[in-house]
């Protein structure tokens, strides 16, 4: 069973930073690409932001030149470091890892149970 637990969520104002934190436990033999997603209230679920194994990312234009997305390959953890934050950035955000390998040719998808974070003065 692998999970990925999110924190980092909260109240902030607008202007401000957040991080959020997604560490995947459990029995994974190697995990490949991790993102963030999002959903703000009455919205579907969007990708805000992915990294590769190999440090490679990818950000939503909207978001681009404020948040930006890493990886600690050691503690199976990826980060999303959230500046200038805005009103229109609420929402619960998810951590996903799509293509967790949990043993020779086998993989699984995993999603965290997500962190909200509210933007708001």
């Amino acid at each position: 069973q692998v999970q990925l637990v999110e924190s980092g969520g909260g109240l902030v104002q607008p202007g401000g930073s957040l991080r959020l934190s997604c560490a995947a436990s459990g029995s994974i033999l190697q995990l490949n690409n991790m993102a963030w997603y999002r959903q703000a209230p009455g919205n579907q679920r969007e990708l805000v932001a992915s990294v590769r194994r190999d440090g490679f990312t990818t950000v939503v234009d909207s978001v681009k030149g404020r948040f930006t997305i890493s990886r600690d390959n050691a503690k199976n953890t990826a980060y999303l470091q959230m500046n200038s934050l805005k009103p229109e950035d609420t929402a619960v955000y998810y951590c996903n890892a799509p293509d967790v390998e949990i043993s020779r040719s086998r993989w699984i998808q995993v999603w965290g149970q997500g962190t909200l974070v509210n933007v708001a003065s």
